[in-house]
């Protein structure tokens, strides 16, 4: 299906190609001097006009790719610093399963010992000072 679907749009593609490099195969001279002096120094030999235009999209995509590239090096880096995270996480989930690592530090939590006087419960007293 793949190579179908390839086919089905590369083919139309490479038509469209072949019909624009028949269209436009006469040659053109680019110059790079904006004053037009006749000096053939900034000049290009004669090309081509469809290798022109061919090169100068393929340029643009490149240019556009690299563009969009670095705009997301943040994106990319976020995502690798999560994927690392995450398999730090699944590693120490791992070895806690498997019971071959206690959590290093890890202290139970000791919870103060209620005063008698003043607390809620069922030695002390309520706000208002009942005896409960």
């Amino acid at each position: 299906m793949r190579k179908f679907l390839t086919g089905l749009v590369l083919i139309p593609l490479g038509l469209i190609f072949i019909d624009f490099a028949v269209a436009n195969r006469h040659l053109v001279t680019v110059s790079f001097d904006p004053f037009g002096s006749g000096d053939t120094a900034f000049d290009l030999p004669p090309v081509p006009l469809f290798a022109i235009i061919i090169v100068a999209v393929m340029v643009g995509v490149v240019a556009g790719g690299s563009a969009t590239w670095f705009r997301q090096r943040r994106w990319r880096r976020a995502a690798r610093h999560h994927e690392a995270d995450a398999r730090q996480a699944r590693a120490q989930l791992a070895e806690l399963r498997t019971g071959t690592m206690t959590p290093s530090g890890y202290q139970p939590q000791r919870l103060p010992a209620p005063s008698q006087a003043g607390s809620y419960g069922a030695a002390g007293r309520d706000k208002q000072g009942a005896t409960l």
